[in-house]
């Protein structure tokens, strides 16, 4: 099954939209590139990144494993890269969590996302319905996590937690490319980004091909670490939320294996 966002028209139905790194067109993904200096591609590999497909957001920071945001803060800290584990595609998580459990962590979403609403109610739901030691509530204004809105050519992003063991604290989500899909799919893909903002690592990071298609690129332990959890499966798991890429109009709530890792941190 192929886990990657498909235009809806039929002349660009070859032109392939990756949830998270969206790349319309191999033109769009030069002029992309091209911006990113070769010091801060050299700086996101030193930091365990990919940096393959680095994407200015235009606002000084950069977009990296296709829904990762780094900032210029973020290039310049030298972190522990020895907690990566090389394996196959299973759950993975950074070396820092959330921490003073249980907790709950407010989530607010901004006006302009207002069509959404729906989309963050359905994945608070599923995160709520595990009975986890972290619990996510809305609120109108000012969340522990505030998902606004973005533009560029990539559908969301957001970040790890914290040293100090706070969630990260915004998710971005383009309006206008996730525009025509179903509550389900972006409930899929802010459920997505709400687990980077708690802990979780990509569950094919080690081959985005698994889920993207193209050649394999490894997004290495990024110095945040990528720690194997417990009782995951160590072959393909093609349903997992945490997925790099995502098909159109695909839902994804938790599988089975997503549940074991959730219940095991939280």
């Amino acid at each position: 099954m192929r886990k990657t966002i498909f235009t809806l028209t039929a002349v660009v139905a070859a032109c392939v939209l990756t949830l998270f790194a969206c790349r319309k067109n191999a033109s769009n993904e030069t002029a992309s590139s091209s911006v990113v200096s070769d010091d801060v591609l050299a700086k996101v590999y030193n930091l365990g990144f990919s940096n393959k497909d680095v994407i200015s957001d235009g606002n000084g920071n950069y977009i990296v494993e296709g829904d990762i945001l780094l900032s210029e803060a973020d290039l310049n800290t030298k972190n522990d890269v020895s907690l990566l584990r090389v394996g196959g595609e299973e759950q993975y998580r950074t070396t820092n969590l959330v921490r003073n459990l249980p907790r709950t962590i407010t989530v607010s979403m901004s006006s302009a996302l207002s069509t959404w609403s729906t989309a963050l109610n359905t994945a608070i739901s599923r995160y709520n319905a595990r009975g986890l030691q972290i619990t996510f509530t809305r609120v109108s204004s000012g969340g522990n996590i505030n998902i606004i809105n973005g533009s560029g050519s990539f559908l969301a992003s957001a970040g790890f937690p914290t040293s100090s063991g706070n969630p990260y604290s915004q998710i971005i989500l383009n309006n206008s490319q996730v525009t025509g899909q179903p509550q389900n799919t972006v409930a899929s893909i802010l459920a997505h980004e709400m687990g980077h903002c708690i802990g979780f690592r990509h569950t094919d990071y080690m081959n985005r091909s698994y889920s993207c298609g193209g050649s394999a690129v490894n997004e290495g332990s990024a110095g945040v670490g990528a720690i194997n959890i417990p009782g995951t499966p160590t072959g393909p798991d093609a349903n997992s939320w945490m997925l790099s890429c995502i098909g159109s109009g695909q839902n994804r709530p938790f599988n089975a294996n997503d549940v074991i890792a959730l219940n095991y941190l939280y």
